[in-house]
């Protein structure tokens, strides 16, 4: 149940690109810090968008720099302040060579072995002559993130590993790699993590995802494709919708009418005229998601300024833990 989300190992946080899902991922990680959780959101492809959003710019590093430099063997594990929190809450970004590199140092004996193997020109032909390697590399890291001991040489287990997973397409591929690698090498070390790995993403217990959308054609489209993909083909738990960026309907249809009419003859009214026509799409396009998707749905309001800072994560953390309140209050089959 969408209640219990906070309790799992793993949240995959996924949706189009575009529709707010790293927002998401961080104001789940805040959320999580709020109810006592150590909690890590986890970032693939070293992009920092969660980062951004979480730091305000007096707590950025000198430079603007919130992301570790690709060429570095380890994982900057930040702390990030969340106010009145009695968890903690962590940032890491991960990039597949750091995690190629760290992999064959805990796999190989002779460290230099090891380094030669995660050298750049070799993994460039590792991951050339091996599709889905890059992705599998990624999710080891993660998989490591979540475990509560893990195999990092002095590194403390988290309660909850949030991954800011990539875009739709991607996530579908990334997400089903441990389980392509698993049938296809049947034995030796590639497949026993991917087996292994596989298994965390297919325990609900442990993993659920959270699809993101914004309430538009396309991308509700694409959420729902998502849902049936990660369900069906890759065997992962969905556990929850969001949907972000809904602005308030406050007019009618006949506020609506009188708008439209008086639209060429004010700025003031087509600009409300605009509005009021954007929000009931958008109510109709919220409609067609909560009918197309299988499990409980809750909403976002859109944010106000183009760069989101850590006052607006809060905020949309509150509307997050109003919905999920709503849900535990509404009851099983419930989708609002």
């Amino acid at each position: 149940m969408p209640e219990d989300l906070l309790q799992r190992r793993l949240v995959v946080v996924t949706g189009k690109g575009g529709v707010g899902k790293s927002t998401v991922a961080a104001a789940l990680g805040v959320l999580a810090a709020r109810s006592g959780r150590r909690a890590v959101v986890a970032e693939v492809g070293r992009r920092g968008d969660v980062l951004d959003t979480l730091l305000s710019p007096a707590d950025r590093p000198a430079g603007g720099a919130t992301t570790d430099d690709d060429d570095d063997d380890g994982f900057v594990e930040r702390a990030v302040p969340v106010r009145g929190a009695s968890g903690t809450l962590h940032h890491v970004s991960i990039s597949p060579e750091a995690a190629l590199r760290e992999y064959l140092r805990d796999q190989l004996p002779i460290p230099a072995i090891a380094d030669l193997l995660g050298s750049g020109k070799v993994f460039t032909g590792l991951t050339a002559a091996t599709p889905g390697l890059r992705e599998l590399l990624a999710l080891g890291k993660v998989w490591e993130l979540a475990q509560p001991v893990r195999r990092t040489p002095g590194a403390e287990p988290y309660d909850l590993c949030i991954l800011d997973a990539p875009a739709s397409g991607h996530a579908v591929s990334t997400l089903s790699a441990p389980v392509q690698f698993a049938r296809t090498a049947r034995v030796g070390p590639v497949a026993r993590q991917g087996a292994t790995i596989a298994a965390t993403l297919g325990d609900p217990a442990q993993t659920a995802v959270v699809v993101v959308a914004t309430a538009e054609e396309l991308p509700v489209s694409e959420a729902l494709e998502l849902e049936d993909a990660l369900g069906g083909r890759v065997g992962i738990h969905v556990a929850l919708g969001v949907v972000n960026g809904v602005l308030p309907d406050r007019f009618s249809a006949a506020d609506r009418d009188a708008l439209a009419a008086g639209a060429p003859h004010d700025p003031a009214i087509a600009v409300a005229d605009v509005h009021a026509r954007r929000a009931h799409d958008q109510q109709r396009q919220l409609a067609r998601f909560r009918r197309g998707f299988r499990r409980p749905v809750v909403t976002l309001p859109a944010a106000t300024g183009r760069r989101l800072g850590p006052d607006d994560v809060d905020a949309l953390a509150d509307r997050l833990e109003q919905g999920l309140r709503r849900l535990r209050a509404d009851g099983p089959g419930t989708t609002r």
